[in-house]
């Protein structure tokens, strides 16, 4: 019974994003058993996991069969799930009288090293230089755009970032931030690592009224009136008037 009304849930959640009217009734209870699996303990991602983790009634094959032959729109589902988050969060940002946050970073997803043998390695996956592990790992890495207040954080947006395809991480992080649609309330802060503040992201951040949180290396370049100089060399020009304190932690 627990199962079943943790089904009767997740469905009620689908359907007051108004999935009902884009998906038909299979979809819909294949999306709910998907959920069920994904947050089940010890879900690797596999389609036997998705197939025990859920209690699904069908046959493996049938989930197969879903994501590779089956009509129905992940789009639609991100693009319904984006409006409600938003609101979610402004509403809670406006209770709280507080900004929102927009995070942006990236994580890799390691996988075993391809054999010299294999003739196809996974689609996708490449070496890409891990910092946890300081050096290049094989897997896929993956760009993603995180919503949040001070209380509640929502994943928003992804992409799976290929070398391959000759479009850079921040292109990625710049696509990500267009879906931040309609002017928001609340001012918003954009949060990045020392990877990201290239000027083009700044700019694309500023003009949609975004204010900009991140670490500059030691060794990027600014341009103060159009002169060339290390953030190192600039700092020392720095009096404590012209910055803001700031307290992590």
């Amino acid at each position: 019974m627990n199962r079943l009304a943790h089904h009767q849930g997740i469905h009620k959640f689908f359907t007051m994003l108004g999935l009902a009217l884009y998906f038909s009734k299979p979809v819909m209870k294949h999306l709910v058993h998907i959920v069920d699996a994904m947050v089940t303990k010890g879900f690797s991602g596999t389609l036997t996991d998705l197939h025990r983790g859920s209690f699904h009634p069908n046959h493996r094959t049938t989930l197969s069969h879903f994501f590779t032959k089956s009509p129905w729109e992940e789009e639609t589902l991100l693009r319904k799930l984006q409006q409600w988050i938003l609101r979610r969060v402004e509403r809670s940002s406006k209770r709280e009288n507080q900004p929102l946050f927009v995070s942006i970073d990236d994580t890799i997803c390691q996988k075993t090293k391809p054999s010299s043998r294999a003739t196809h390695a996974i689609q996708g996956c490449d070496w890409h230089f891990s910092h946890k592990d300081h050096q290049s790992v094989w897997g896929h890495l993956l760009v993603w755009l995180m919503v949040h207040t001070f209380t509640q954080a929502f994943p928003f947006s992804f992409r799976l970032y290929d070398k391959k395809a000759g479009r850079s991480r921040i292109d990625l992080a710049i696509e990500m931030l267009s879906l931040l649609k309609g002017k928001l309330a609340q001012p918003v802060y954009v949060l990045m690592d020392s990877w990201y503040p290239s000027q083009t992201l700044v700019e694309a951040c500023l003009k949609k009224g975004f204010h900009v949180i991140a670490m500059l290396k030691t060794n990027r370049i600014l341009y103060p009136k159009g002169i060339a100089i290390q953030a190192k060399q600039f700092a020392r020009y720095l009096e404590p008037n012209d910055t803001h304190h700031v307290t992590v932690g």
